[in-house]
């Protein structure tokens, strides 16, 4: 596994109070949005901030924080499902436990999680429309 962070999710209460904050109060530009699941904004080269839905991220990274503390994953994107599942075998085979074995996703990607020694959730993706140009603009 390359020692890499592409994206960062943070499972929010409201997606909207969230938008409201980083959007209209930051003024940090909208990259891409699903009303009420999830909001992306690209804050560097290569790299995404997801506000993703406190409850479908749990959810999907197999995780039950106790109410009122926040959920967060690091996620590392790959090329392709075997990619996806040779890393997170790797991973396995380095003490992490697996908390979310890989899988199609219903948003087309395919993606595992899983707990490092602390129990931060790393989620291991193949995201068929990630890609990043030269100028680091992530295209999702």
């Amino acid at each position: 596994m390359q020692p890499r962070v592409d994206l960062i999710s943070l499972g929010v209460r409201s997606v909207s109070a969230s938008r409201s904050f980083y959007v209209d109060g930051l003024g940090w530009p909208v990259h891409r949005e699903v009303p009420g699941e999830v909001l992306f904004v690209q804050v560097n080269h290569g790299l995404l901030l997801s506000l993703w839905d406190a409850r479908q991220m749990q959810t999907e990274a197999a995780t039950d924080a106790p109410s009122g503390v926040p959920c967060i994953t690091l996620s590392h994107n790959l090329g392709s499902a075997a990619e996806v599942d040779q890393v997170m075998a790797d991973a396995a085979s380095a003490g992490a436990v697996v908390v979310a074995a890989p899988q199609t996703q219903p948003w087309g990607g395919y993606t595992g999680y899983f707990a490092d020694p602390d129990g931060y959730r790393w989620e291991v993706a193949f995201n068929p429309s990630w890609a990043v140009d030269g100028g680091g603009r992530v295209t999702l």
